[in-house]
């Protein structure tokens, strides 16, 4: 299974770290899946980052196979979603970003996403229409609502399907709003999707 990032997709995320506020296209990464860290176990600060950031997202999972696909079909593709979290080494994507390298390392290291539980969207609301938001010690640092990704779901399926083969079980995790910021050690974070609890973790 893959698990692909989607950047630059909230206008107000992309001004608070100086990227375009609209791109002309969704930024796509990806995660190897040693990257998941499931079941609300603690996320412990890696060494080689001085400055690990937060970035709560939410995360849709694949259904079935699928190559090239119409955005009128995408809605076929999927029917849960999760809440999850991209944890970034901030310093390291801004050392790639100065370079023009990739952000493999900065993106990809272990238990650097952050997945809940899945929900079934019949029963928690539209795709385009969901809230969510991160607490970290008890403070709400990112809250936003799924209309106002600049890429909606449909249009990064049909978008990333041009270049990967979509499979069952693959996970993208569609970008996140404004509010990051550097986690410690210690922290404790909470994310909640439509209101209900879904992250419960401390950072160690």
């Amino acid at each position: 299974m893959k698990v692909i990032g989607i950047g630059w997709n909230y206008p107000k995320h992309n001004a608070e770290l100086g990227g375009a506020e609209k791109p002309s296209k969704p930024t796509v990464f990806c995660k190897p899946d040693s990257a998941l860290l499931k079941e609300n176990k603690d996320f412990y600060i890696p060494d080689f980052s001085n400055q690990v950031d937060y970035e709560v997202e939410v995360v849709v999972k694949i259904n079935r196979l699928g190559k090239s696909v119409a955005e009128k079909f995408a809605p076929r593709y999927y029917a849960q979603v999760a809440l999850g979290i991209d944890f970034t080494a901030r310093d390291m994507q801004n050392e790639a970003r100065a370079t023009g390298a990739p952000w493999d390392l900065c993106k990809g290291f272990d238990g650097s996403a952050v997945v809940s539980e899945f929900r079934d969207l019949e029963n928690i609301g539209a795709i385009n229409d969901l809230n969510f938001r991160l607490e970290i010690n008890g403070k709400t640092v990112q809250s936003a609502n799924t209309s106002e990704m600049i890429f909606p779901v449909d249009k990064i399926i049909t978008y990333v399907s041009q270049y990967y083969t979509l499979k069952i079980g693959d996970l993208i995790y569609t970008g996140t709003p404004d509010g990051v910021g550097p986690i410690k050690r210690g922290d404790r974070l909470k994310g909640y999707l439509q209101d209900e609890l879904l992250l419960d973790f401390e950072i160690k």
